[in-house]
């Protein structure tokens, strides 16, 4: 059995680094990933395709495992980096954007993203499972952002 577990983010912040600064480390997906938290491996797969291979997480009994691929996009004219799923890579299907913005005296970053996860866990554990992946997701999105934060200050 599998449990689905759907999750949307929506994250905005600023920076202190110009636009065109943070528009290179976040079109850099190597550079970017190495300051997600809990990438196990990430796999350059050819074509700015990357797979993602997140860090065991115990649940109760259960050690589940997030793999995904995404395919991404960088557009500096319009300064947005977004990412696709590639179907059939791993048990995600991740999509996102980075709009990247110049503000006064610092540079504005919003993150948008959604998941799918699929678990292999018993189908009676998703009112329990979902709302505790949803956090330790969000959780590591917003560890992500405070690390972008001191890359870019």
């Amino acid at each position: 059995m599998t449990v689905k577990v759907s999750i949307d983010i929506d994250r905005e912040f600023t920076v202190k680094a110009d636009a065109s600064t943070a528009f290179a480390l976040l079109a850099d997906v190597p550079a970017s990933g190495a300051h997600f938290p809990k990438v196990e491996a990430l796999t350059d797969q050819g074509d700015n395709t990357f797979l993602w291979e997140m860090e065991k997480v115990g649940l109760g009994d259960h050690a589940i495992q997030t793999v995904y691929a995404c395919k991404y996009s960088a557009d500096e004219a319009a300064c947005e980096v977004t990412w696709t799923p590639v179907k059939g890579e791993g048990n995600g299907v991740v999509s996102g954007k980075w709009e990247i913005t110049e503000g006064d005296g610092v540079t504005n970053l919003k993150l948008t993203t959604s998941a799918q996860l699929t678990l292999p866990l018993p189908g009676l554990l998703k009112l329990a499972i979902s709302p505790v992946v949803k956090h330790e997701f969000s959780a590591m999105v917003d560890e992500y952002i405070d690390n972008l934060k001191g890359a870019l200050a």
